[in-house]
């Protein structure tokens, strides 16, 4: 598979899995967190299909398009693990969570991930979705919509 092609898979199933998760959580209560700016596209696509939920964004550092950038105080910028704890610190008010961390080197991303597993559930409303391209522990893995291969993208549930 040519990287072009895999990344438009990449981002199919980001987008199919956002939109199905976005969906499941109709009746629960709580923010979204979107981990890893990035260009900005992701939270962009959260903001149109969850228009009344807050967006809390993460990153090291802001660089972002000009039109998908987040509210200053919905941006917690620096490095995961005391970003994760500062907004722990009200308790659990997450509802999905997206985790796009990630330099591309696997190894590195997948003990990434590992590491940052149980903040990460700090953060997250009981029966809260996540959605991550990389493995995540101590969390329920669920399946996702059937147009996403099982192996593209991964699901819990908190």
């Amino acid at each position: 598979m040519s990287r072009l092609d895999s990344m438009l898979r990449r981002l199919t199933a980001q987008r199919d899995g956002l939109n199905w998760a976005a969906a499941r959580i109709k009746g629960l209560k709580g923010d979204v967190l979107d981990m890893g700016l990035g260009n900005g596209r992701t939270y962009d696509h959260l903001r149109e299909i969850l228009p009344d939920r807050r967006i809390w964004v993460m990153d090291r550092v802001l660089q972002c398009h000009p039109d998908s950038t987040p509210p200053a105080e919905d941006f917690l910028q620096g490095e995961a693990e005391p970003m994760l704890k500062k907004l722990a610190e009200d308790g659990p008010r997450i509802a999905l969570a997206h985790y796009d961390f990630g330099r591309g080197i696997k190894h590195e991303d997948v003990a990434e991930a590992a590491r940052l597993s149980k903040l990460i559930g700090s953060v997250m409303v009981p029966g809260g979705l996540l959605i991550s391209g990389q493995p995540l522990e101590g969390f329920e893995q669920i399946n996702g919509p059937d147009s996403i291969a099982p192996d593209r993208y991964l699901f819990y549930l908190a």
